[in-house]
């Protein structure tokens, strides 16, 4: 988050794929407020090791824009589109939050948010692109598949990772 504390409205910036980092640079030469969380990555190759950052939230940036410099935002093609923010409040104090937890340097994994009943998708491996229904989420032990010709369900482990939230 740059030092400058300027007026006007939080946005949630939704990035075209992998250009986080040149959004978070744009922003930043335009001097706006904003915060790109990142993380450390590590990717392990036959000869080598590479280390890197990488985004906490793929395609997200948070910034604070003036309303009458809105269009600058715009002015490469790193921008899909640029959510406001309607409860400033609480997005400020979860901001903190995830601000705090990066610069812990403690791991961190980004889970969807699943409530009981919700529709998800699983992401991958060989049952990738079954649908279900969370179970418990206050203690996830996977996903319902409706089995609706005998009115019963299968419950299937699956860890949350691997699941994406339906609309």
């Amino acid at each position: 988050m740059s030092a400058d504390s300027a007026p006007g409205a939080w946005l949630v910036c939704h990035t075209r794929p992998r250009c986080e980092k040149k959004f978070a640079a744009l922003m930043e030469a335009e001097g706006f407020e904003h915060y790109l969380p990142l993380v450390a990555s590590v990717r392990r190759y036959v000869r080598q090791v590479k280390r890197f950052s990488k985004p906490l939230f793929p395609g997200y940036v948070f910034a604070r824009v003036e309303a009458s410099r809105r269009p600058r935002i715009y002015q490469q093609d790193l921008l899909a589109r640029a959510l406001p923010v309607t409860d400033e409040a609480a997005f400020l104090t979860q901001l903190a939050e995830v601000r705090r937890m990066v610069d812990s340097g403690l791991e961190l994994t980004v889970v969807p948010l699943l409530t009981r009943g919700r529709r998800v998708r699983i992401a991958g491996g060989p049952l990738h692109g079954l649908e279900g229904l969370v179970d418990d989420a206050s203690r996830p032990r996977g996903i319902v598949i409706s089995v609706d010709v005998l009115r019963q369900g299968l419950l299937l482990r699956v860890p949350a990772e691997n699941l994406e939230v339906l609309p």
